[in-house]
């Protein structure tokens, strides 16, 4: 029983949770003691078994399928039923087979990869000789060996490699879209042995790995650095031994596969609350037509006993019972089944013009647009607030290299003429710089110059590659460092090659060795990264560079007059929106240096807080520094972005900046963006480091903060409409506090001010400030980002938008849509956003009227067919109104049509506001649909029955029967719909004409065939309107009947639309009005770009990457490889002199 319910997907009994794993290399039969998972994995749902019975289960948790199968028990009772079962069968068949067909064809696309990726060959060391073993069948301990360009089998421990000193290069483009290095320790001589293993439990933390290697009684610290994750594929590296640590599930790759967050839109949200309304409305007409039926049989049925007799103890109180359920059967049609899937299809659609747009499409990078979700598009068109990353997102995050302070000394005022860099064999022909002076100081030997160069050239864990002579190729861990060590590299201090004890420069064309002795890496509590190095004159250094804020506190006393100069200088460079560095050094005494580095040897082997003490025993040593200067690398903006800003805040979008970045520097990218504008006069700072801070400076009834915010609203409105301010955050401290007070005085005064920067803020409170904004403003909010970083607010956020930039493809992987540059969000918002979201409300508003109207008409009817439930159509036109007849028709409405075009979309932005305000569709729309359809089935119905009562044909025979009346108030109905429809497009395409008209033609078709007299002797039962469509459709008063409702149906929407044109236009209206007039008028140039704006008085800091460095890996041993001549650069060449190979 347990492994039928375990195929069926059914956990029998719950797993044990792992607190440690322990494993020994080589030894299946202890390893398998523990019963870790296998190598296998599983991504799809179903199996041959299971798929028929889970996904119909899955199908019919959606309430409106669950009630359409208790229709069809319902019209099995024959005391009930008054349709036929094909009316409902059929469907809710249709409706059932493609969305099993869709989840059939996605499962089977599952399975083939599962296959693909299970059944891989790799070798595997058992019993003392490598054997060929499927993926699947890989345990953990075992030892595999991978080849050049294969994927890496599971999540190993690195033993070996074929490269001199064992350096591998691994890609890890399935993890991050990054190619990095992994560095290893230890020797081939552990395959003839047997090691053990202790580690952490598997889990999703791609950046973090603790354990210990015991082997011959010594134990071997081991971290992320040692570990080959699945994911990965071997590059450049000829062959590799590593040790199964996780398999298959518990691989880091595998745990960070969970679900994600379902994000449904908000139109979903109101659709299942009308949906619920219309099952409590259907509950109260058929209450009123039972209530009915139970008073004409009280009153009148004993009138017709005598043809029709009663059953044996039937009264009225049992048929109205009965009445009620047979009405709830004949009114289904205003539940609408088929909603759903047209749904899905129109989402389809849109999402298959956006990865078509070729306006969104970067050649540069190859990268089109993509629609990564198919269920949120309409979302993109009722957008409010928008969270955005700037480094990568509105930047490009590619540095150079602009200016610097050395010594009290600040370089690189621009001149016209280029530096020319020819004096330096090894120097990067790509490197820009104008300051001459600079230079000049290098070459005179100036001591702090040539120091402040020097550490750049030393304190890295930039990789050397050396194709041929003299050409290097740097690989970086982030553009910054690259920018800097080509700097060093350009004035006379190249950076060459390195082993993990050395590190080789030619300093001013003479070749150096320094010893490398320790990398105190960088992380984002440290906030810079230190080096100590021993010169060949054996003089001991550590050189340390990082955050203007955290250096400052570690000087000696004797730089206080250097850092009050520097401190102007770094201002200066923030007002010119540049990143910044400050750069230190302390020369080490032998002694104190030996001692130290026991104390870090302990700390780095230890198992529990190894991280703490590390960062103990790195604030020991890294004190009494010596200021040297600071650096200055400038992070250029995105082509478009001022103009994508601009017009996004014409949208009336609010847009936040959340940044790692200081406050200067992300403030003047704010005026170069044109988020901040020099108009804004006002400009308020929550800059404080506590939360006591923070409540004092939100909350104090006489802070300067607070008065301000009565400036802009007496009132304290919630959100007033405020347009010359500004917000900006030093710290999000406030979203951390657990005082809901403080967050929703912060959220409210942010809501006033039209641009917010949040400065220096995790990724963590990233997701925090959206999820803020998201639960009080009961707002739709969009996260757009690049990097691994950025992937917290984007799967909090109702729109994740991820940008294939420089960072990797984290944030790609994480969103619900991408592209390749920040421009293309007016695109698909103003464009894509808008049609998508018009298209929706247009199809839903449609789709309820035409059901509405259909229902009501019976509804009518049975106040005059004695509330028998009798149908007032043709069972077959029941059948085929929502499947064939108006079907096409809607589904080219909500896929092609348009209000505007694009060029007018991008012209006038302010179109995008009743997305924001749901003005298109909402309750009201909803109340209205279903007032306008209760008039249109009213007149559907009485103008035919009183066309119909008493009327003859022109032959003098009698027309009034019930098949004719039937078959007029049913073409009635369908031609009204149609041209309702016809006047709610604005964009008429070949489709929708074919659409429009096939289907009021194949209506005709079916109906005469269906009315003939072939039909009815082959189907006597099934086809009884017998002549009705040749014998009706033929008289002139028939088709009088028909132009006289469906102009009565019509007239009322077009007296509307006229009159609120006249009296209340509409956005849309006033548009159109302007459009006619200035038909032929070119659109206005592209709005001017507003210069940086300089500010030299606040305090500079400096904004690094989320991400650890590489130091461990530079310090961990054995690494140099032998350059490999096909191997690309990391940053290619360019033609722009702006440009920076690193």
């Amino acid at each position: 029983m347990g492994s039928l319910l375990s195929a069926c997907g059914i956990n029998v009994k719950k797993k044990k949770v792992e607190e440690e794993r322990h494993l020994r290399a080589n030894d299946r039969e202890f390893n398998l003691s523990f019963k870790y998972a296998n190598n296998a994995i599983k991504t799809s749902k179903y199996n041959v078994f299971t798929f028929l019975p889970l996904n119909l289960f899955e199908q019919f948790q959606r309430l409106a399928n669950a009630y359409f199968v208790f229709l069809l028990i319902l019209q099995l009772i024959p005391q009930i039923s008054s349709l036929s079962w094909f009316t409902t069968v059929v469907p809710l068949l249709l409706v059932l087979s493609i969305t099993l067909a869709k989840d059939l064809s996605d499962d089977i696309t599952r399975h083939k990869n599962d296959n693909h990726v299970n059944n891989r060959k790799v070798e595997v060391l058992i019993n003392g000789e490598l054997k060929s073993e499927k993926w699947m069948n890989v345990q953990v301990g075992d030892i595999v060996k991978l080849e050049n360009n294969e994927f890496v089998t599971a999540d190993l421990l690195l033993l070996s490699s074929s490269e001199p000193l064992n350096l591998i290069y691994i890609e890890t483009a399935e993890l991050d879209g990054l190619v990095s290095n992994r560095f290893i320790k230890y020797s081939i001589s552990i395959l003839y042995i047997s090691g053990e293993v202790r580690c952490e439990p598997p889990n999703n933390r791609l950046d973090k790995f603790t354990g210990t290697l015991t082997m011959r009684g010594e134990t071997f610290a081991l971290d992320n650095e040692r570990i080959l994750l699945r994911g990965c594929t071997l590059r450049n590296t000829e062959w590799c031994f590593g040790l199964v640590v996780f398999g298959g599930p518990d691989t880091k790759l595998m745990q960070n596969s969970g679900k994600s967050v379902f994000k449904r839109t908000s139109i979903d949200h109101l659709m299942n609350v009308l949906v619920m309304f219309i099952f409590g409305f259907l509950a109260f007409m058929c209450t009123i037509l039972s209530i009915g039926n139970a008073i004409w049989e009280y009153q009148e049925g004993n009138s017709f006993i005598t043809f029709l007799p009663r059953a044996d103890g039937a009264n009225a109180s049992l048929s109205a019972f009965l009445t009620f359920w047979s009405y709830v059967i004949i009114l289904n049609t205003v539940v609408p089944i088929s909603l759903y899937v047209s749904v899905e299809i129109l989402r389809l659609g849109n999402s298959y013009f956006i990865d078509w747009d070729r306006k969104m499409y970067h050649v540069k990078s190859d990268t089109p647009a993509q629609a990564r979700t198919t269920t949120l598009n309409e979302e993109l068109g009722q957008i409010k607030y928008i969270f955005s990353d700037k480094t990568g997102t509105l930047t490009q995050n590619i540095m150079t290299f602009n200016r610097c302070s050395i010594n009290g000394k600040s370089y690189g005022k621009s001149s016209k003429k280029k530096i020319d860099f020819s004096w330096n064999s090894l120097a990067d022909s790509k490197f820009c710089f104008h300051d001459h002076k600079l230079v000049e100081a290098v070459k005179s030997g100036s001591p702090e110059v040539r120091a402040f160069f020097r550490l750049l050239a030393l304190c890295h864990t930039v990789m050397a590659e050396e194709k041929t002579e003299g050409e290097l190729f740097y690989q970086a861990q982030s553009p910054d460092e690259g920018a800097l060590v080509t700097a060093a590299r350009n004035f006379g201090f190249v950076f060459r090659s390195r082993t993990p004890e050395t590190i080789s420069l030619v300093e001013m064309g003479v070749p150096t060795t320094y010893e490398l002795l320790a990398v105190l890496d960088f992380n984002n509590v440290r906030k810079r990264m230190s080096v100590i190095v021993r010169s060949p004159e054996g003089k001991l250094t550590l050189f340390c560079k990082g955050a203007d804020t955290i250096i400052y506190e570690r000087l000696h006393p004797s730089s206080s007059k250097l850092m009050e100069v520097t401190t102007e200088h770094l201002n200066e460079y923030a007002g010119e929106g540049l990143r910044t560095l400050a750069l230190a050094y302390k020369d080490l005494d032998e002694d104190e240096f030996e001692k130290w580095k026991e104390r870090h040897h302990e700390a780095s082997t230890s198992l529990e807080d190894r991280e703490a003490k590390l960062d103990t025993i790195y604030e020991e040593i890294e004190k009494d520094l010596l200021l040297l200067g600071a650096s200055a690398v400038e992070d250029k903006l995105q082509d478009g972005v001022p103009q994508t800003i601009e017009q996004l805040a014409k949208a009336d979008i609010k847009i936040w900046v959340l940044t790692g970045d200081k406050q200067e520097t992300a403030e003047n990218i704010g005026y170069s963006c044109n988020m901040l504008r020099e108009e804004m006069k006002e400009i308020f700072i929550v800059a404080a480091n506590t939360a006591e801070e923070v409540r004092e400076e939100l909350v104090d009834p006489y802070s300067v903060f607070r008065n301000a915010r009565k400036k802009m609203s007496p009132e304290s409105g919630d959100e007033p409409p405020i347009e010359k301010s500004r917000l900006l955050g030093k710290k999000s401290q406030v979203v951390e506090d657990e005082k809901k007070d403080m967050q929703l005085e912060l959220l409210r005064t942010a809501c006033m001010c039209q641009a917010v920067i949040c400065c220096r803020v995790t990724p963590l409170q990233k997701a925090q400030v959206v999820e803020l904004v998201k639960k009080h403003k009961k707002a739709v909010t969009l996260a757009i980002g690049d990097g691994a970083n950025d992937v917290s607010m984007i799967k909090t956020a109702h729109i994740g938008v991820g940008i294939s930039g420089q960072e990797g493809m984290q944030a790609v992987l994480s969103s619900d849509f991408s592209f390749a540059q920040f421009r293309y969000l007016q695109r698909l918002l103003l464009v894509h956003g808008r049609w998508s979201y018009l298209r929706m409300c247009k199809f839903l508003r449609y789709f309820f009227y035409k059901n509405f109207t259909f229902t009501f008409v019976h509804f009518w009817y049975g106040f005059f067919c004695g509330f028998s439930a009798q149908t007032v159509y043709d069972e077959w036109f029941i059948t085929l109104y929502n499947l064939v007849y108006t079907a096409l028709p809607v589904i080219g409405l909500s896929i092609f049509d348009q209000d505007v075009n694009d060029r007018w979309s991008f012209q006038y932005p302010q179109l995008y506001a009743p997305g924001q305000l749901n003005q298109y569709f909402s309750k009201m729309a909803f109340a209205r649909i279903l007032l306008h359809s209760c008039y249109s089935s009213l007149v559907l119905f009485f103008i035919p029955w009183a066309a119909m009562c008493d009327t003859v044909r022109d032959d003098g025979k009698d027309i009034a029967d019930y098949q004719s009346f039937a078959l007029l108030a049913q073409t009635c109905l369908l031609i009204a719909v149609s041209v309702q429809m016809g006047l709610d497009t604005y964009y008429w395409t070949a489709v929708n004409q074919f659409f429009l008209w096939g289907s009021l033609s194949v209506y005709f078709a079916v109906t005469f065939t269906m009315y003939s007299n072939g039909m009815y002797l082959i189907f006597t039962s099934s086809f009884p309107f017998i002549g009705t469509a040749r014998n009706s459709l033929n008289q002139p008063n028939v088709w009088l009947t028909i132009f006289l409702t469906t102009i009565l149906c019509i007239l009322p929407v077009v007296a509307k639309r006229f009159l609120f044109i006249q009296l209340k236009p509409t956005i849309n209206d006033k548009f159109d009005w302007h459009h006619r007039r200035l038909a032929k008028a070119v659109p206005p140039p592209l709005p001017r770009k507003f210069p940086r704006r300089r500010i030299s008085t606040r305090r500079s800091g400096y904004a690094f990457s989320h991400a650890r460095g590489y130091g461990d890996l530079v310090t961990s041993g054995r690494f140099l490889r032998i350059p490999v001549k096909s191997r690309p650069a990391l940053f290619p060449h360019t033609d722009t002199c702006e440009s920076v190979r690193s």
